[in-house]
This record gives C-alpha cells, sequence and structure tokens, in this order.
C-alpha cells in the first residue's frame, strides 16, 4: 500500500507582513502540513523564522506544522521550536555532531523526527537512523533560497533512500523539496517521494492556491499509477 501523497508548502514565498493570513489560506487551499524553513544565516546564506513568530502563528491554523532546521547548532534550538508548536522538526545530516544523538533529542521532546540530505551527501549517510525518523528529507536544490531550478539527478537518491525504507521495513515517508512544481512533482513522486514541499511554483499560479494544491496532488498520484 503506497504512503498517501501530502502536499506541503513552504511559505517562503509569502507575505511577511500577513503570515497569519497566508497560512490560513494555504489550509483552506487543501494543504496537509505547512513547512517553515528556518534559516540562521549560517549554515545557509539567509535568515528567516525564528520560534516567537511561528508561536504567533499556530493558533490561526490547524494543519501541522513542520520545521525545517536549517542551521548549524540544532541541538541548541530543538525544544525552542517544539514549544513553538512544530510537530515534526527536520535537522540536516550535515549540521549534527552526533545525529542518532539529535534526532533521539527530538522524541524525547515529543516530536516527531526526520533528517535532511543535501545534495551532495550520500543516500548511505542515513541507513543507521532510519529506525529513529518519521521522515527523510531529501533536498533537491542547495538550500538557502527558495525559487531554484530542480537538481533532476536527484531523483536516483530518493529511489535508494526509498529502498532502503522498504528493505527495513521502516515506517518513514520521503519528502523532496526544491523547485517542486508541475512540471518537476512527477519524477519526484515516481521515484519514491511522498510529501512534496512547493513553495514558488504554488503561489505563482493563476488559478489560485487552492488549484495549485490540487493539481500538484492529482500529478503525484498519477505519476505512482
Amino acid at each position: 500500500m503506497p504512503r498517501p501523497i501530502l502536499i506541503a508548502p513552504s511559505v517562503l514565498p509569502a507575505d511577511f507582513s500577513r503570515l497569519g493570513e497566508e497560512c490560513a489560506a494555504l489550509e483552506q487551499a487543501g494543504v496537509d502540513r505547512i513547512q517553515w524553513d528556518v534559516m540562521d544565516g549560517v549554515f545557509v546564506p539567509n535568515l528567516t523564522f525564528g520560534p516567537d513568530v511561528i508561536a504567533s502563528i499556530r493558533p490561526h491554523v490547524t494543519v501541522p506544522f513542520e520545521a525545517h532546521l536549517m542551521v548549524v547548532n540544532p541541538d541548541e534550538l530543538l525544544g525552542r521550536y517544539v514549544d513553538a508548536g512544530c510537530e515534526l522538526i527536520i535537522v540536516h545530516a550535515e549540521a549534527c555532531t552526533h545525529l542518532h544523538r539529535t534526532l533521539g533529542r527530538c522524541r524525547e521532546l515529543g516530536a516527531k523526527a526526520a533528517v535532511a540530505l543535501n545534495p551532495a551527501t550520500p543516500a548511505a549517510t542515513i541507513e543507521h537512523v532510519l529506525d529513529l525518523v518519521d521522515m527523510v528529507l531529501v533536498m533537491t536544490v542547495n538550500p538557502g533560497f527558495g525559487g531554484q531550478a530542480y537538481i533532476s539527478t536527484m531523483e536516483s537518491k530518493i529511489t535508494e533512500i526509498a529502498a532502503l525504507i522498504r528493505e527495513g521495513d521502516h515506517d518513514v515517508d520521503v519528502e523532496v523539496d526544491g523547485g517542486i512544481g508541475p512540471s518537476t512533482i512527477e519524477g519526484a513522486a515516481r521515484a519514491g517521494a511522498n510529501v512534496l514541499v512547493s513553495g514558488s511554483a504554488l503561489y505563482k499560479d493563476p488559478d489560485g492556491l487552492a488549484h495549485a494544491v490540487a493539481d500538484l496532488r492529482a500529478r503525484a498520484e498519477a505519476a505512482r499509477q
């Protein structure tokens, strides 16, 4: 039984002066959860959402939040983002000195744990922590900015990670983030991803957010048939 397709928009392209309204609009459009791209200006060359901003939005929507921590010291911030209302915490394998410990700490705090891999990081890096995660995120762009072009050669990594999950009989989602839109979502889903993050393409749909979400979901589901 294939895992359900989930659409998890990034709010990076949203109007930051209206974040509460923007997140409410995403929920009304039918998204499954919302991703917060947390950047510290060190691990990636950008600076975005602190936990207080996310906590201020949490009362306005009911869909789950995931925090994608693109930061150099994720261990110091885990509790802050869990307290802010993020049910799923994503840490980068490249940023964790003791990845096993960091993922375990996420769960101790009561959150689901996930690990992300940059494009140049091999799939085997996370083979021995699959028992500790609820999701693996394959970056299909180098993290740090929205609106980048999809790196299609990452599809083989998606397939490799999906195979590792099946072989180990792990209850784990595969998420893809970076350049996901109508022309790329089918390749990512066909390769084995079931959670698709879309930012710029979703907001650019001339027919609106609801159409964009439904269209992306339909394309992903069709790719797996």
